[in-house]
């Protein structure tokens, strides 16, 4: 006889077609996430690298700024606007120097802490279908197996032809479940690689803009001395 997953599928009982779709519904769901976080690491990713390489090269923290340009899909862009909107709250107080830095750096680490969280989001979910889906096989896998021993007691029967229908559902409920769960694991895996990435990239930026901000302080300060020196 001809094996047919179909067929097989069709013929299953409710409670491990119920098993099956969900598991299904998982996969779907975990592979669409995998290609969207995909491609949005990569890109932040991308964009950080080059991102920071402009605002190393800008002549001054304006000008490093504005290299950013607006893309708010930029990891930089958040980090950035932070740390400017910080660096102009504190100088309009009258802090000093080290006050400013010290308050720029509080800004940017939360910043960085804003946008991690943000690259972040939905991976729990992804997390949640690799440890649950071999779960819900196998539980479809220990219904398959309680149907089986329930028709060997209904039919009087133990043959092959009695036991294999329920074998079957429940070993395939086992394949999909691992179907799911293999995959998600890579994924997640490889996902977290990249955020960490990322991170390095994002903490990298905070310290060059800090420099920044340094280097602008002690400027405005030797111009501030030079200015009372001539007087």
């Amino acid at each position: 006889m001809e094996f047919s997953f179909f067929s097989m599928i069709s013929q299953a009982s409710l409670v491990a077609k119920i098993v099956l779709c969900i598991l299904v519904l998982m996969s779907v769901g975990s592979w669409g996430m995998m290609i969207q976080k995909t491609l949005a690491l990569n890109a932040a990713y991308r964009k950080a690298l080059q991102g920071t390489d402009l605002f190393e090269k800008a002549p001054s923290l304006r000008e490093a700024v504005l290299s950013l340009g607006s893309d708010r899909a930029s990891p930089l862009y958040f980090v950035a606007h932070q740390g400017v909107m910080e660096f102009n709250r504190s100088k309009e107080a009258g802090n000093s120097s080290e006050i400013v830095v010290d308050n720029v750096r509080r800004s940017l680490r939360q910043g960085v802490a804003s946008e991690m969280a943000r690259l972040e989001r939905s991976l729990s979910l992804l997390a949640t279908a690799a440890n649950t889906a071999p779960f819900i096989g196998l539980f479809g896998t220990v219904w398959g197996i309680m149907h089986s021993f329930h028709s060997i007691g209904m039919l009087k029967s133990a043959s092959l032809a009695t036991v294999a229908p329920g074998i079957s559902e429940a070993l395939v409920a086992t394949a999909i479940g691992l179907g799911v769960a293999v995959p998600a694991t890579i994924g997640f895996n490889i996902f977290m690689g990249k955020l960490s990435q990322v991170d390095t990239l994002l903490v990298n930026f905070a310290g060059v803009f800090l420099n920044r901000v340094q280097r602008e302080l002690n400027a405005h300060r030797s111009v501030q001395r030079t200015g009372a020196t001539e007087m």
